[in-house]
């Protein structure tokens, strides 16, 4: 059975905090991924695991709000 999509779609908004100098190439990847170019940007994103992924590998870095 499909999943029906709703308007009422769980959203997080996650802010750069601290620089990609000095991360593994891995981690620098993972911010442009997320969106995220200069320290003090905040981005907005649906809350799946994908994303969630994504910022628990740069947990040190960004900051979360849900």
């Amino acid at each position: 059975m499909a999943k029906k999509k709703t308007d009422k779609s769980k959203k997080v908004n996650v802010t750069l905090v601290r620089s990609t100098a000095g991360s593994i190439m891995k981690h620098k990847a993972t911010v442009r991924a997320l969106g995220l170019r200069k320290i003090g940007q905040t981005v907005e994103h649906t809350d799946n695991e994908k994303i969630r992924g994504m910022i628990n590998s740069v947990q040190h870095l960004v900051k979360v709000e849900e």
